[in-house]
């Protein structure tokens, strides 16, 4: 893509750049959210570039794991992904403008005389800034043949103003920002060029990374200001810290998002919770995507560090799960079971899955506890019986369920209210509390001493299954 090739959209456009040589982390996922979601809420363009420069370290596996990242999360991009490495004649054209138009030079420096120099600087007490003997030499000073870096003239004296709309204005005085490399001696173009001639023949408007980045902005702008180009817009968020404050790690959450998909987060759940980390709508902690970009905009991005906590985004992803349409929470939850490699839901227990849903939905927190509360619908007869509910299904409550399953088997109506009327009028007759009969009940139908409301799980069960598990255990 030229410069005169260039089909830049209209508007707001944002970009998602990360570089493939892992998974897509949290942090990641949380600036490309961001960067969507302020593109959805102007009506723009987000764009996905992949940073694959350093061929060492890229991997198409990378690649694939943040595509698929990005595609969970829901996070649709508009185009195709480009990939940096593809564009690097158009980087190098950029650094050659530069040369010609002075704002550039050669530099035939080798690495330990920098080396020497930088530490000639500290040893004096100075900023370890390499500054070129080659910066004013021109073609009659080249040797011949000899390799050269192309390095940015910045400018050394005044200042570099960065007007951030997360930070506010941000300034850099040019005597500490060195002559930076646009082109290694073997021709490479180097991230900072790339960073700014992708973005500039993208046509972003607004660059919304981590903080982390900002210094890159000074000099990034120093390039900009070289060609004569706008500068974008920036927009540079805090980091995510642990619950502890310290920067975030794999013990804090730093995993890549397929880990929170395995783990039995919605989508949607991780939408919100990572909207909220940073970014907020007054005190809304529970909203929708749909309301998230109506409200999303940048001058409601804090400027301290956000704090990723596991507990809140449980409590929330259980928030979507109960708000979830019960067939929209089947399918996510069949998709889910298929992901970790779970038996396909048997055609004769579907119907069964179904009807629990709204039940079942009510106490899970992830989908993992979903499909986990499933499991006496699942189990095929005889029930294996867990240690906590074969104590209660001792010889006297065995008993009970025997005598039980005769005015069951004359049930009339086969519902959780119908039963309950049953099950209670029977514990009143034989001078015991409810919870005396529904307990060996529960541990009969599901094997377990823990479960969802007995009478929920007959009704799904249903009386040929149910009063078949009863007589299993009533012996």
């Amino acid at each position: 893509m030229t410069e005169d090739q260039n089909l830049q959209p209209k508007g707001v456009v944002t970009r998602f750049a990360p570089s493939p040589t892992g998974y897509l982390h949290i942090g990641g996922a949380r600036t490309a959210l961001f960067n969507w979601l302020f593109a959805r809420a102007n009506g723009g363009t987000f764009l996905l570039r992949i940073e694959d420069t350093d061929r060492a370290r890229s991997t198409p596996e990378a690649t694939e794991a943040i595509f698929e990242g990005l595609r969970w999360l829901g996070l649709d991009w508009d185009g195709e992904a480009i990939s940096q490495f593809d564009r690097a004649g158009r980087h190098r054209e950029v650094a050659e403008a530069m040369l010609a138009n002075g704002t550039a030079y050669r530099c035939y420096a080798s690495k330990e005389e920098i080396d020497a120099a930088r530490e000639a600087a500290r040893a004096e007490g100075r900023p370890p800034l390499f500054q070129s003997p080659w910066r004013d030499k021109g073609p009659e000073d080249w040797p011949s043949d000899a390799p050269y870096a192309v390095r940015l003239k910045a400018p050394r004296e005044g200042e570099t103003m960065v007007e951030d709309a997360v930070q506010g204005v941000v300034r850099w005085s040019n005597a500490q920002l060195d002559d930076l490399i646009l082109l290694r001696s073997d021709g490479a173009p180097t991230y900072m060029l790339a960073v700014v001639v992708d973005d500039r023949d993208m046509g972003i408007t607004h660059v919304i990374r981590g903080d982390d980045h900002l210094t890159n902005a000074a000099r990034q702008t120093l390039i900009y200001q070289a060609m004569g180009w706008d500068t974008p817009i920036f927009a540079h968020i805090p980091l995510i810290h642990g619950p502890d404050g310290a920067k975030l790690s794999k013990r804090h959450g730093a995993l890549g998002v397929e880990a929170y998909r395995d783990m039995g987060y919605l989508p949607e759940a991780m939408r919100n919770y990572l909207a909220r980390l940073g970014w907020s709508h007054g005190d809304d902690e529970f909203f929708t995507t749909e309301q998230a970009i109506e409200w999303f905009g940048l001058e409601a991005i804090g400027k301290s560090a956000a704090r990723f906590d596991f507990a809140k985004l449980e409590h929330l992803n259980g928030q979507h799960i109960r708000a979830a349409d019960d067939s929209e929470l089947f399918a996510e939850l069949e998709k889910y079971a298929a992901s970790q490699h779970a038996q396909p839901f048997p055609e004769d227990r579907r119907s069964m899955l179904r009807h629990a849903i709204p039940g079942l939905k009510a106490r899970a927190r992830t989908l993992k506890e979903l499909l986990d509360s499933t499991y006496y619908i699942l189990a095929d007869r005889p029930l294996d019986i867990d240690e906590s509910a074969a104590k209660i299904l001792a010889p006297d409550t065995r008993e009970q369920l025997r005598k039980l399953t005769s005015r069951l088997q004359h049930a009339t109506r086969w519902d959780s209210s119908s039963l309950e009327e049953i099950v209670r009028a029977f514990a009143e007759d034989e001078g015991v509390k409810l919870g005396k009969i529904a307990q060996p009940l529960r541990a009969a139908l599901t094997g377990r001493a823990v479960s969802p409301g007995v009478f929920d799980v007959m009704e799904t069960l249903g009386p040929e299954e149910s009063l078949a598990r009863i007589a299993d255990q009533a012996v």
